[in-house]
């Protein structure tokens, strides 16, 4: 969706009445809510999923966000990097206290499993886009992870 139309809606849904607006375009969904004189927008990009995946969840992203950099440590990465498809909570885990589903030295193949990223009450399975090798494991525990933010490195 266009960024100028994207902030027109914005404007539209500040100054009126309505408290939610949610739009379908071929680019993915945008949702405006606001709530309490603040307006929160939700936006879902399409998202290219294998069969076995959860359907994709709109994510949330304040208006008034910075874009998401690079983290220099990501930068200076080699190997394949697996970036995170959407914003919500990285878990390596399926639960607290269970094992990392991966760990740096972990054989993967294409398909596998890797991490859960929640995502609006949702947990959503991570999977390898590549078979490989893990050399680094860049996402915090159970910290928020942005749309394209670095998790892991499969060479």
């Amino acid at each position: 969706m266009d960024l100028r139309k994207l902030k027109t809606l914005i404007d539209l849904v500040s100054e009126s009445n309505v408290s939610e607006l949610e739009i379908t375009e071929a680019e993915g969904k945008v949702r405006i809510v606001k709530s309490e004189g603040v307006v929160h927008q939700y936006v879902a990009a399409p998202v290219q999923a294998a069969p076995m995946m959860a359907a994709p969840v709109a994510a949330a992203a304040p208006v008034a966000a910075a874009p998401a950099t690079a983290t220099p440590a990501a930068a200076a990465v080699e190997g394949h990097v697996v970036k995170s498809p959407m914003v919500g909570t990285f878990y390596r885990a399926s639960s607290p206290g269970a094992k990392p589903f991966v760990d740096v030295g972990s054989q993967v193949k294409e398909g596998d499993t890797i991490c859960i990223v929640e995502a609006m009450k949702i947990l959503n399975e991570i999977e390898a886009d590549k078979s490989g090798t893990i050399v680094r494991v860049l996402g915090e525990n159970g910290q928020a992870v942005e749309y394209g933010q670095p998790l892991f490195v499969i060479e």
